[in-house]
């Protein structure tokens, strides 16, 4: 399958001329042994390609033609490891309508084959494919699950256009069967052709909900202390580590931004990253943000620049990175958020604030932005029209390219072309009407805006 990409002569942001040979060396991971192919990696993003039906659970998840075409075209990014977004372990505990589950109880049609044809697409120009493995938790919509489980029965404010249910506490016998479902899961992967598993500890998610003492208020095992609220962690990973070959990589993301008041303070991360280390993980992932603090990049980092130009300091964690580095001396660590330049890109690797580079939204419209930056075509990502501390439209403008490509648009949507970008306004607005009309009649629909440019 073939997809338009963006010119290189497309406004970009601006990157003084650098030598990028830092950025097309070999990762190894420590204890699979895998080898990422160069320092770049995509960073999982909702693609909502996925079957849904709003009624029958049993018909949610299955992988698409659309989805396979979708990494067809990032396989032939130049990316060095490429994430699935969410898979889910559970079809009632969705991050979206749409997203992609694997689950032992799921499995007709043809489901894993399927999957498999999405691994073999994403891998076949040597990148490691590598699944997101994830569960909702109280970040579930209420139309999808209207009684979401979570650590602790702290609910969450609606927000966004979103409604969000009362959570239940999960029992200890729940939280056990969670962990033997992304076990679940991560074989499954396994048996598609996945090259490793990542667990979705971000972002509010389940996992994030269990390490963070601000929504978990457990009082038992699972709850209190560091060691208590990371223990789901450990034993996923040992459940993970059970059930596949010691080549599989096991991967995590953490949030980096949880900096209020009771939240996972880098002390906790340090040590939770040097506990990880220590059963086997080959690396992490460090973002931030969640639906209840949506910052999803740093913000003290302008000041950060003014205060040390030389540095170019752009991506939106590496002052978080920087502390959390140092701790580890196997597991690599990637930073995700922020990064537009070559400039930006290699000075954090030479700096020693991270290891890899994760992509994300400049990847979604542009998915093969690291073969053009380790080719010499381009020196950094288009420069956006959105407000990149907007990000509800980012992510909306992410979704509908990515729907672009996987249903093979001839012209994906360049978010620095004022005629595509005053286009997909209007369309994005059509789009909240459209879903507003359709929450009144209680109809839960799947996906992003179609945009035809």
């Amino acid at each position: 399958m073939t997809a338009s990409t963006h010119p290189v002569s497309s406004v970009r942001y601006e990157s003084a001329k650098v030598d990028v040979s830092i950025l097309g060396e070999e990762i190894k991971l420590p204890f699979s042994g895998k080898v990422a192919k160069n320092r770049f990696l995509l960073a999982a993003m909702t693609e909502r390609q996925a079957t849904w039906d709003q009624h029958d659970v049993s018909k949610r998840g299955a992988v698409t033609d659309s989805l396979v075409n979708l990494y067809e075209i990032r396989g032939k990014g130049g990316f060095g490891i490429i994430l699935s977004g969410n898979l889910i372990v559970n079809p009632v505990d969705l991050e979206a309508a749409g997203n992609m589950v694997l689950n032992k109880d799921l499995m007709a049609d043809g489901r894993l084959e399927n999957f498999k044809k999405l691994a073999t697409a994403a891998k076949a120009d040597g990148s490691l494919f590598v699944a997101q493995i994830s569960h909702g938790g109280r970040q579930v919509t209420k139309d999808i699950n209207p009684n979401p489980v979570a650590s602790s029965d702290v609910k969450l404010d609606d927000r966004m256009g979103m409604s969000f249910g009362q959570p239940r506490a999960l029992t200890v016998e729940e939280i056990k069967d969670v962990v033997t479902r992304f076990a679940d899961t991560a074989e499954l992967a396994y048996q598609g052709g996945a090259d490793g598993v990542q667990i979705h500890g971000a972002h509010g998610y389940l996992i994030a909900n269990h390490l963070s003492p601000r929504t978990n208020t457990r009082t038992d095992q699972y709850g209190g202390s560091l060691e208590n609220r990371a223990r789901i962690v450990v034993e996923i990973v040992e459940a993970i580590q059970a059930r596949v070959p010691k080549d599989f990589s096991i991967g995590i993301k953490l949030n980096s931004t949880e900096f209020t008041e009771g939240s996972t303070q880098p002390d906790d991360i340090r040590q939770l990253s040097q506990k990880l280390e220590s059963i086997g993980v080959d690396w992490i992932e460090l973002s931030g943000g969640d639906y209840e603090d949506l910052r999803f990049y740093d913000e003290d980092d302008e000041e950060v620049q003014k205060r040390d130009s030389t540095k170019k300091r752009e991506a939106f964690f590496l002052r978080f990175a920087e502390q959390i580095r140092p701790a580890l001396t196997k597991t690599r660590v990637y930073v995700t958020g922020g990064f537009r330049t070559a400039e930006g890109m290699v000075r954090a690797i030479q700096d020693g604030s991270t290891e890899g580079i994760g992509l994300g939204r400049p990847a979604a419209e542009e998915p093969d932005l690291p073969k053009k930056i380790l080719s010499g075509q381009v020196l950094a990502a288009v420069k956006s029209l959105a407000d990149p501390k907007d990000f509800g439209t980012g992510n909306v403008a992410a979704g509908t390219a990515m729907r672009q490509i996987g249903e093979g648009r001839s012209v994906v949507l360049n978010t620095s072309d004022q005629a595509h970008f005053e286009k997909f306004g209007q369309r994005v607005g059509e789009w909240f009407g459209e879903k507003g009309a359709e929450a009144k009649e209680g109809v839960v629909s799947a996906g992003y805006p179609v945009l035809v440019l």
